[in-house]
């Protein structure tokens, strides 16, 4: 960084303590934003980094609720809204133990560049609560997330903020916590929570969106570079929808993915990653240890993540950096030739500079797995218009979308000196886009 983006970061380091995360996600904006700076002196006289990297809104609260067998249970929820500049806050609540204000100020701030690359019309915020659902009863959930929007309701609305799903939060609890909402607020108003299901006024393409957007985004950056998908060999780390779903979009687009991974290790399957049996699995909530004993020839090896297999495509899809700089040297000397985030900030600093030093095309998350709150958007417009439009219009609906944030990152990038490089692009193009925003509003 240069002298005036590397006070504004210490800056703003002194004033959020403890949270390495966000500290980790301004970082890589800043360095990305200098060319910006440079040319746009009005940009540094209004303050807008300093302005933008607070939030406007922190919400923390206690969550009591009872578990099934009586005993009163405490968790601590949050919601942050980072930026309304572009519309009302947009972003997932997320249930993990795991959960920190922290970490939910750096999910927030990254929904700022990744909002605003959609074009959508879209603030940015993120929420959630250090409460696990794994293990739990369907009631057990349901009077967590029934307790949690209790606390919620009065901060959120379609014009105002409007929560979707995440990590630990899907079409079942996003069902409890709307039906809590509808039942404070007396009012239907489907368009206050996203990633519904369709009987409450959800999406086609919902669950399968983060998925297939990465992938497309894939698709765009090797047609770039002259060439695609067909018969490339990929691996994915994380079992969750994102990971599923891109892996059978890969499997569409003629790719061949051979490992994947959860919590517990990694499952490598030289035949190509059956996804019959993977969902089989997640419906049972089993782990991928036990895939070797369904799929003769498959191995599990329990406690690494899938970056020693070698393959073309790697899309990092579990959580916030999974993937290091050994892991990074592996893939590279292995053959890599293209990796897209699933997850939100996945790589390590010093992962990316090695993908980068080593010419492999790099996807950050903040545009590469924008297909979920993409489509979370259409969902809005939907719930707007009391319409529900066939998988086929919302699938070719997000592959354009992708295939325009492809294009406004590459373009950027060129423009600012930056040839190739993603990250530069989607950072800059989305600032720029939420800062003329900003300086149309007036400051504040």
């Amino acid at each position: 960084m240069n002298p005036d983006t590397a006070r504004i970061h210490e800056e703003i380091v002194r004033r959020n303590p403890a949270e390495p995360e966000f500290h980790q996600a301004v970082a890589e904006v800043l360095s990305s934003l200098e060319p910006v700076l440079a040319r746009r002196t009005d940009l540094r006289e209004l303050r807008l980094l300093e302005r933008l990297c607070e939030p406007e809104r922190q919400v923390m609260f206690r969550v009591g609720w009872t578990d099934d067998h009586g005993i009163p249970q405490l968790n601590r929820g949050y919601r942050v809204g980072f930026s309304s500049a572009l519309g009302p806050y947009k972003g997932g609540l997320r249930f993990h133990p795991s959960v920190t204000l922290g970490t939910v100020k750096f999910l927030a701030f990254e929904q700022i560049f990744k909002n605003a690359l959609t074009g959508l019309g879209l603030g940015a915020g993120k929420g959630g609560a250090d409460f696990d659902p794994a293990g739990r009863s369907d009631g057990e959930v349901m009077r967590f997330c029934q307790a949690f929007m209790t606390e919620l309701y009065r901060h959120i609305g379609p014009h105002t903020d409007v929560p979707a799903g995440d990590i630990g939060v899907g079409a079942r609890e996003l069902g409890y916590l709307f039906g809590q909402y509808k039942r404070i607020t007396n009012r239907f108003d489907a368009g206050t929570l996203t990633g519904k299901a369709l009987a409450i006024g959800g999406s086609h393409v919902r669950t399968e969106a983060t998925g297939y957007g990465v992938v497309y985004f894939l698709d765009a950056m090797l047609a770039a570079r002259g060439d695609n998908l067909e018969g490339k060999t990929a691996v994915v780390s994380g079992c969750g929808n994102v990971a599923l779903y891109a892996m059978a979009k890969l499997h569409d687009s003629g790719a061949t993915v051979f490992a994947c991974s959860d919590s517990t290790g990694t499952l490598h399957d030289p035949a190509g990653v059956r996804l019959d049996v993977l969902h089989e699995l997640k419906a049972t909530q089993r782990k991928v240890d036990a895939y070797p004993h369904l799929v003769p020839g498959a191995r599990f090896v329990p406690g690494i993540a899938p970056w020693d297999i070698p393959c073309d495509i790697a899309v990092p899809a579990a959580t916030q950096n999974e993937l290091d700089e050994p892991a990074a040297i592996t893939l590279t000397k292995n053959g890599l030739r293209a990796l897209a985030e699933g997850a939100n900030m996945p790589c390590t600093p010093a992962a990316i500079d090695v993908f980068r030093d080593a010419g492999i095309a790099f996807a950050p998350g903040k545009a590469a797995n924008a297909g979920g709150v993409a489509t979370s958007a259409l969902e809005m417009q939907q719930n707007s218009t009391r319409d529900r439009w066939g998988f086929p219009t919302v699938d070719q609906r997000l592959a354009a979308i992708m295939r325009d944030i492809h294009d406004t990152c590459l373009a950027t990038a060129d423009q600012y000196g930056r040839p190739g490089d993603y990250e530069a692009g989607a950072n800059i193009a989305g600032f720029l886009t939420v800062a003329d925003a900003m300086i149309t509003l007036g400051v504040a």
